[in-house]
């Protein structure tokens, strides 16, 4: 049997589910985005997507809910200077098609703009970053219900504390396909899976909560029992930790934030003020600092959408760019900031393979794929005894970030007191008060514990929500401010 390169292969998937059962092929393409260049347009392209998910939940030891959605569609762009115009519908036609691309061209009227360079069909660069696996069919139905049941039994046979168990398990399969005005074809194949924990813990009248899980794009087979047994673990660990807890102290204070999951505060009070719409208008700290110190040295920050089967990785962003390992701090200087194609455009630099869209109802704006920070020389071990008085926040749940000002508030889930370098007792209540471009600056120590999490981040901005990754190594950040309940 002779196979096709990744990138043809994904192309020919992708047509065979979203144009030639619709009786659509290249020239029905090219005649639609004919329709919107007929007026001066900067940019236009279509989207095309199918989405086939399913989803499983268990608790009280029972797989109470199943759900099955086949989701298609198609939008429709025109971008005339910053100005967009946007259609879409479920209905994948000629006539639906056409009739779309009517409708948004009229974006030109007022715009100073050219008229599109159309150009030869090429295939856009991409990258084969995961298999194009439908992660659904991978386990049969019989197979996930016992594997959810796998899940409540381990997390009751970790300790009889456990008074509850719930757990969920999530797979989609999701094809796009890109065509733009200027002749480029993209296409990606893209399986994602998750695996999710809850443990409720009880002890002397009181109720505690831990969570575990993870996942990325492939299938389920990678939930054995060995990786099961992780999650349930971690999960157990939070609740019981977390009865145990004393109220957390309050004020300014030396914070260790742990490797992994924290990460999720770098992303939130520093990544997205460096995506380019923000940049673009102003509206963020980091605007028009590009080449200036924004953090201590030895800070080193990237979003990257080239990592194998990561949750938050992508082939080609969904406007055909490949996407890039993009350096966005380096040691602690600005260096650039992530763009999806209009914003690059609009600001004179190369688009970053960042954008990324909902679905094909969505616009594609300018978004994190996998952020993190590198690691440092120094071992955990002795960041956290280098505390004199503070917090070693090890987990987060939810968080808010004020992207003009830079400031944001989170809550830890996870945290302990620490003195003269020893972990005393776990906290409960506290959140984490500061500004993520001063944050940065209080650095003092980097791990060289660096990790990725497990694979569980969802992103939301202006009511889209995507898959991303986060990670970092344990950091030790002076001078900030901790809310507590004490």
């Amino acid at each position: 049997m002779i196979s096709r390169e990744p990138t043809i292969e994904r192309l020919a998937t992708a047509k065979a589910l979203l144009l030639t059962p619709f009786g659509l092929d290249e020239t029905h393409l090219a005649r639609a985005l004919n329709e919107i260049k007929a007026h001066k347009v900067d940019e236009a392209d279509l989207y095309f997507q199918y989405t086939r998910s399913e989803g499983w939940s268990l608790e009280e030891g029972i797989v109470k809910t199943g759900s099955f959605s086949i989701d298609q569609g198609v939008g429709v762009r025109a971008v005339s200077g910053e100005k967009t115009a946007f259609a879409y519908s479920d209905d994948i036609s000629e006539a639906s098609l056409l009739d779309a691309a009517r409708t948004v061209r009229t974006i030109s009227a007022a715009a100073k703009s050219a008229r599109v360079k159309a150009g030869k069909q090429k295939i856009a660069a991409a990258r084969s970053l995961y298999t194009a696996v439908d992660p659904i069919s991978t386990l049969d139905s019989q197979a996930k219900v016992d594997l959810l049941g796998r899940v409540e039994r381990m997390a009751r046979a970790k300790d009889p504390r456990v008074a509850q168990v719930m757990a969920g398990l999530a797979a989609e399969y999701d094809v796009v396909l890109v065509a733009r005005a200027d002749g480029t074809i993209a296409a990606d194949v893209r399986p994602l899976v998750r695996l999710s924990v809850t443990v409720f813990a009880e002890q002397k009248g009181r109720r505690e909560v831990g969570s575990g899980g993870g996942g990325g794009r492939f299938g389920l087979a990678y939930f054995t029992d060995a990786q099961i047994q992780e999650y349930v673990d971690q999960a157990v660990h939070a609740a019981l930790t977390n009865l145990d807890a004393r109220p957390a102290p309050a004020g300014e204070m030396t914070v260790v934030l742990g490797s992994g999951w924290p990460g999720i505060l770098l992303h939130e009070a520093i990544g997205h003020g460096l995506e380019g719409d923000f940049n673009r208008k102003g509206s963020s700290a980091f605007s028009g600092r590009i080449g200036q110190r924004v953090a201590a040295k030895g800070v080193t920050v990237l979003d990257d959408g080239t990592l194998a089967d990561r949750r938050g990785s992508l082939n080609v962003d969904d406007e055909g760019n490949a996407s890039q390992r993009n350096v966005l701090i380096e040691d602690g200087i600005l260096k650039g900031y992530i763009q999806d194609s209009m914003n690059a455009r609009l600001m004179g630099v190369a688009p970053t393979g960042n954008g990324r869209r909902e679905s094909y109802a969505h616009i594609p704006m300018p978004r994190m794929t996998n952020t993190y920070m590198l690691g440092g020389d120094k071992a955990p071990e002795e960041i956290v005894k280098s505390i004199k008085k503070g917090l070693y926040a090890t987990n987060f749940g939810g968080g808010q970030v004020d992207i003009t000002s830079g400031k944001f508030v989170f809550s830890a889930s996870e945290a302990y007191w620490v003195e003269n370098g020893k972990i005393l007792y776990p906290v409960k209540g506290a959140t984490i008060v500061g500004s993520g471009p001063e944050c940065l600056k209080r650095v003092s120590m980097i791990g060289n514990d660096m990790k990725l999490d497990s694979g569980v981040g969802t992103c939301g901005k202006e009511g889209q929500s995507v898959p991303v990754g986060v990670g970092q190594p344990t950091l030790r950040i002076d001078g900030l401010t901790v809310g507590g309940t004490a």
